[in-house]
């Protein structure tokens, strides 16, 4: 059975920083990619990042030079650290293997 949990989300002041996580189990996680989404209220699910198996990484132009997507395969863990956090990233953040498989999110709050 395939599980997604992630963690780490919580309430933080703007310009704040917070690194969500998200554990995987039940497949084979080194040779996927993965991905963590965002879906604020009243809006449409929009990726943010992404890594590939080898490493490589790509992000939504909102994002870009404030989060960073890292894996640990030996974990079976991937990670979004977020820094200079705004109120506009105030959303629930979900990893994801593409195509397949969801967590059940992590609600950050970015809010003074």
């Amino acid at each position: 059975q395939v599980q997604l949990v992630e963690s780490g989300g919580g309430l933080v002041q703007p310009g704040g920083s917070l690194r969500l996580s998200c554990a995987a189990s039940g497949i084979m996680f080194s040779i996927y990619a993965m991905n963590w989404y965002r879906q604020a209220p009243g809006k449409q699910r929009e990726l943010v990042a992404v890594i590939t198996s080898g490493g490589i990484t790509n992000y939504a132009d909102s994002v870009k030079g404030r989060f960073t997507i890292s894996r640990d395969n030996r974990k079976n863990t991937v990670y979004l650290q977020m820094n200079s956090l705004k109120p506009e990233d105030t959303a629930v953040y979900y990893c994801n293997v593409p195509s397949s498989y969801w967590g059940k999110g992590t609600l950050v709050t970015v809010s003074s």
